[in-house]
């Protein structure tokens, strides 16, 4: 499922989201400061409106300065993060300034409005060399996001003590809605080269994204318009883009933008046909939502993909290692030919003491591979429980990137669970197995689906999950679901809060056939045993059980999944949570 790139932040939608952000916090005072990423940091400022979160990134594939939602408390005790909350401790926003056409902000703080600054944020919006940089008073570098040493430019090193020294200046011009039609065509077509290249080799402020804003309102039409020769374009067409010139700085002149997802990119903050006369409230805040949205996906993919590769490769391996034990044991049926040879060697009539000796040493061998036996086969049952675990695990994965219900960050949440189980139990399983039961920061979040008479399903979505609902959480009464010799997700019918209907069974039975491995057949026989009847297996990862009797029903997949993934007219939504 492809999806658009992520639209980098120029210096028009930066400054929409300063214009947004001055109505807001200006003045207000720095209350916290956190980095969950390495390139990011987020610093909530409070105002008589509030406590407000923006989230500033140097990252090279997503600088930004956007507005966010009240952020989990992650990060704060990064160094960055300890230095900033230091040095902006008890100090006040007074002034936010950006120059002309330069994607560098400058958060100034004072004791209190109209007193001198005492500290400035400087956040450099410049691709792969964006940075973050704290001043003191006299603008001498306290921290910074990272260091730029001389070997790594020549131009504007900067560290730790150094004095603040700005980028270097844009090439270019800046653009002025006082210049004539003819001096800026002229200006435009003095190098008979693309039209895209000439706009940003004459101007400041001029990023891909703008330069297709400004061209049409299609995409196709400003792509094909931006790739012509300038000396090919037509004196009416010269007319048109010099009329979207003139609305594009107007509406930066007046700060006069709003946050539209169509055109020919994938947002913009103007519109040559709004009517608009000031910034709607909200802009910076809904490009954060966009910034995650598309940020989260990207780590999804990202996560999953580690995944997919350490449970590949931990699968050969097992495998590898299962067949090796498999040969040995083959060859340990061999024990029986060695005891006939020993004892044919005995059976002579006067046996020499070579032959003697020989025979001892068959009966030796004899006896070495049928102790084997039991270790080998001991093996081998771990191997494929191992298997087993590796299998289920492949399972949980492929159903939580299918699913429809979530959130990416949420989904990002899941899947740093299931890597953290598969470092746990498969990656380094003995050495981690003792530690396991410890780590519970968090308590597991499965699925809950409410059943046709109003009972509660849990579904478990990682091995955690799996051992919370059936055993932690199960109570005299629930019912469990499981795929019958199949990889898949426990489901936990609550029937201990009311009397379980055909309709409850069916559906959970369904839901259970759909979370496993067996989802793409018309019908899986699922097995159905009280919960009191489970037990846990000694020694095995959180999740693995057996039970004592049984009964088989037959569940439906394509049910299941018409359960937890509507179809996108559908909009009753309530009744499932995770």
């Amino acid at each position: 499922m492809g999806s658009p790139a992520l639209q980098v932040m120029d210096v028009t939608s930066l400054r929409a989201v300063i214009a947004d952000i001055n109505k807001q916090i200006l003045p207000s005072r720095f209350e916290k400061a956190q980095q969950p990423e390495p390139s990011t940091l987020q610093i909530g400022f409070r105002s008589l409106k509030g406590l407000t979160w923006l989230e500033l990134s140097w990252g090279a594939d997503a600088p930004r300065l956007v507005q966010i939602q009240p952020p989990s408390s992650i990060g704060s005790e990064s160094t960055l993060a300890k230095q900033v909350q230091y040095g902006l401790r008890q100090l006040a926003l007074v002034e936010l300034k950006q120059k002309g056409f330069e994607r560098v902000v400058e958060f100034r703080l004072s004791v209190r409005p109209g007193e001198p600054i005492q500290r400035t944020l400087v956040l450099e919006l410049m691709g792969r060399h964006s940075n973050i940089l704290l001043l003191d008073k006299q603008r001498r570098v306290i921290t910074l996001g990272r260091q730029v040493r001389e070997h790594q430019s020549r131009i504007r090193p900067i560290g730790t003590g150094d004095m603040y020294v700005p980028p270097p200046q844009l090439k270019g011009i800046e653009p002025s809605e006082n210049e004539s039609f003819e001096r800026w065509k002229e200006r435009i077509c003095l190098i008979p080269i693309k039209l895209k290249k000439a706009l940003q080799d004459s101007y400041q402020g001029i990023s891909p994204s703008l330069a297709l804003q400004i061209a049409n309102e299609e995409a196709d039409k400003a792509s094909q318009l931006l790739d012509l020769p300038v000396q090919e374009i037509s004196e009416t067409t010269w007319h048109h883009l010099y009329q979207r010139w003139c609305i594009w700085l107007r509406k930066l002149e007046h700060n006069n933008f709003n946050l539209y997802f169509d055109g020919p990119t994938t947002f913009r903050v103007w519109k040559c046909e709004s009517l608009e006369s000031s910034s709607r409230q909200g802009l910076s805040l809904k490009l954060g939502l966009y910034y995650r949205k598309h940020l989260d996906l990207k780590n999804v993919r990202q996560k999953s993909q580690e995944i997919k590769t350490n449970v590949h490769k931990l699968k050969g391996q097992e495998e590898h290692a299962l067949l090796e034990q498999e040969i040995l044991l083959e060859k340990t049926f061999e024990n029986k030919i060695l005891q006939n040879q020993a004892d044919e060697l005995l059976c002579l009539q006067s046996p020499c003491k070579d032959k003697i000796k020989e025979a001892q040493k068959l009966y030796l061998k004899a006896r070495k591979l049928r102790r084997a036996i039991p270790i080998l086969k001991k093996r081998i049952d771990h191997h494929h429980q191992r298997l087993q675990i590796i299998q289920q695990t492949e399972v949980f994965l492929e159903s939580l990137l299918i699913n429809q219900w979530e959130e990416e960050s949420e989904k990002l949440e899941r899947l740093c669970d299931l890597q953290q189980e598969v470092e746990e139990y498969l990656s380094k399983p003995q050495q981690n197995r003792k530690n396991a039961s410890s780590n519970k920061s968090k308590p597991p979040k499965p699925l809950q689906v409410k059943s046709p008479g109003g009972l509660i399903i849990q579904i478990g979505r990682n091995h955690r999950q799996n051992e919370f609902i059936s055993l932690q959480k199960a109570r005299n009464g629930d019912l469990w679901f499981h795929a019958q010799e199949c990889p898949g997700s426990h489901v936990v019918l609550k029937a201990s809060a009311g009397i379980a209907e055909e309709e409850d069974l069916q559906l959970a039975a369904d839901l259970a056939a759909f979370f496993s491995r067996a989802k793409g057949n018309h019908r899986v026989p699922i097995i159905m045993v009280p919960t009191q009847q489970l037990q846990r297996i000694p020694g095995a990862i959180p999740g693995t059980v057996r039970h004592r009797g049984s009964s088989i029903c037959w569940g439906v997949p394509s049910r299941g999944d018409q359960k937890v993934n509507p179809q996108p007219h559908s909009k009753n939504r309530s009744n499932k949570s995770s």
